[in-house]
């Protein structure tokens, strides 16, 4: 068994909007596992500035990785506890290696095009004239769920966007969630949310920035508006610092990217986790090429929950692979009259 890996740049269709910056570009990784006679893809999604292992060494030890394949994946898992964003894309290229198809890694209705999983239309960031365009396509394209990023543009703005959208559409209609990315400060947080919640919104992600505990702990307890948590879950890597830090905040949700939370058994954790303390939770991709959100999609159907979840559509970017996923309606679904097409 041989193993390596390649550096691949996805290009935004245009640059897409976050309270940390303007995307025009993602980074990402593959690595590729050959056997004798089979070939196993993953994709090693790293997140420049939210990954935990955006690291100098990264490549190094994607390096290490394929040297020392041999290893397995439940050894090489356990030694790269600090590199989420690898850890998947060896559980990927493992299962991928073993499948019959090596884009189909768990087998479902939903790979056979007898299912779909409901999505939320995403609403990025950017002028207010823009922002309102998207969630008019959004609405068009038959999404019941909307999350709109929040936090860029004025506050006060940001409020008449989503009452132009309620004003239309009642919380039974279209359900709203909004992502702040950490941008509220703790002092006028709880105010804020206070306002949002007139508003009808299902939850809002991550008002403050990570690493504050206590407040986020506060705000979780007062809150008259439904908070999850993904940012802050960031890098917590040990089950007992898991279980304490839900225990320590609380929050209503938390939401999982795969690709910086180690993988699907990194998610596994958390899941297990929060249903025993009642706490909901949904999954999003975190800007993976279709390679990535294929595998993530997969994954989440196995969960069978009947929360819109977050996974990306894949048409972010110009030249991501053509693959037999699509939207339709608000629902990502297969489409097994296209075919994949995968060049590096």
């Amino acid at each position: 068994m041989t193993a390596n890996y390649h550096k691949y740049l996805l290009d935004f269709k245009q640059p897409s909007g976050t309270s940390r910056g303007t995307l025009t570009q993602k980074e990402t990784y593959f690595i590729i596992i050959n056997s004798e006679i089979k070939q196993g893809i993953g994709e090693c999604g790293l997140f420049r500035g939210l990954s935990i292992d955006d690291r100098l060494d990264y490549e190094n030890k994607l390096n290490w990785v394929c040297n020392h394949i041999d290893l397995g994946l439940e050894e090489l898992l356990t030694q790269l506890i600090e590199f989420p964003s690898i850890q998947i894309g060896l559980e990927m290229a493992f299962k991928s290696l073993e499948s019959h198809d090596p884009f189909e890694l768990f087998p479902s209705k939903f790979i056979r095009g007898e299912d779909s999983i409901s999505i939320n239309g995403l609403v990025w960031m950017g002028s207010e004239s823009f922002m309102k365009e998207q969630i008019a396509k959004k609405i068009e394209a038959g999404f019941s769920c909307i999350k709109m990023k929040i936090g860029a543009i004025d506050f006060q703005q940001e409020i008449n966007l989503l009452k132009s959208i309620r004003n239309q559409f009642s919380s039974k209609d279209i359900e709203l969630r909004v992502d702040a990315n950490g941008a509220f400060h703790p002092t006028n947080a709880l105010e804020k949310l206070k306002i949002l919640s007139d508003l009808d919104l299902h939850s809002i992600e991550q008002p403050i920035k990570q690493g504050q505990i206590d407040a986020m702990a506060t705000l979780c307890k007062k809150t008259p508006l439904p908070i999850a948590i993904d940012e802050e879950l960031i890098g917590v890597l040990s089950v007992t610092k898991k279980q304490e830090l839900l225990q320590t905040i609380n929050p209503q949700y938390i939401i999982l990217k795969p690709s910086l939370v180690g993988g699907f058994s990194g998610s596994d954790e958390w899941i297990n986790l929060a249903e025993k303390q009642n706490i909901g939770w949904w999954i999003t991709s975190a800007l993976e090429s279709n390679v990535g959100l294929n595998a993530i999609a997969q994954y989440t159907y196995t969960k069978q929950s009947n929360m819109p979840q977050g996974l990306g559509t894949g048409n972010l970017f110009t030249n991501n692979f053509e693959c037999p996923m699509q939207v339709n309606n608000g629902q990502l679904q297969y489409n097994n009259l296209k075919n994949w097409k995968f060049n590096l």
